[in-house]
């Protein structure tokens, strides 16, 4: 009995070490893999323009936001050859009375709003991005897996890093997603780039969202 205990225990010794902790795919790992991917990490960037633009662009949610916040106003004017030709691109054309182009600017109250957001240099190009919001992991719900491959579903949603983003971005709203994972010799890994639609690689996921019910 002595002499099978001795094989038993080296074999209980060789599987512990064989099996690294992200060979077990729990829901502790798979929100630990997504939280920590530099695709869920990424920033979501708010991009304004200011000067000529054109009416879709006037026109979007995202600016009547900021016009409904008293940051930026407008005045109708002539197209530029580069809105214009945005306003070409994107019909249907506007109706009779509102022009097909508009002259934007911070207001006073906008600038006091943007003022610690924006680049150095951004007067001079009059388009520049703004840090917005972050994305914050609230759960996995659930876990499906086929041989090496598995799909995870999680739910999350927008953190917003400044009053601008609590203007965009809703942080009680929540979406679903479902991201691909791949065992490899290490362990289970997150799938980052291009994938297929039937195994969405997480930027895919994150792109093809939808609010929680």
């Amino acid at each position: 009995m002595q002499r099978l205990r001795i094989p038993l225990v080296v074999a209980c010794l060789y599987f512990t070490v064989a099996c690294s902790p992200r060979d077990f795919l729990t829901r502790r790992l798979a929100a630990a893999l997504i939280a920590g991917s530099d695709t869920f990490k990424a920033g979501q960037q708010f991009w304004l323009r200011t000067g000529v633009i054109s009416n879709k662009d006037y026109s979007s949610p995202e600016y009547l936001v900021l016009q409904r916040r008293g940051w930026i106003t407008g005045a109708g004017v002539p197209c530029t050859d580069q809105a214009a030709s945005t306003a070409a691109a994107n019909p249907p054309r506007p109706s009779a009375g509102v022009p097909q182009c508009w002259d934007v600017a911070l207001t006073p109250l906008g600038i006091e709003t943007f003022r610690d957001l924006l680049p150095n240099n951004a007067a001079p190009s009059r388009y520049f991005s703004v840090p917005a919001a972050r994305r914050e992991l609230v759960a996995v719900t659930g876990i499906s897996k086929d041989g090496s491959s598995a799909d995870v579903d999680f739910t999350w949603k927008w953190v917003p890093l400044n009053e601008v983003g609590s203007a965009l971005y809703e942080g009680n709203v929540q979406y679903n997603s479902t991201a691909s994972f791949r065992h490899y010799d290490d362990g289970w890994r997150v799938v980052e780039g291009s994938a297929a639609k039937a195994n969405q690689s997480l930027e895919d996921a994150l792109k093809n969202a939808v609010p929680a019910q």
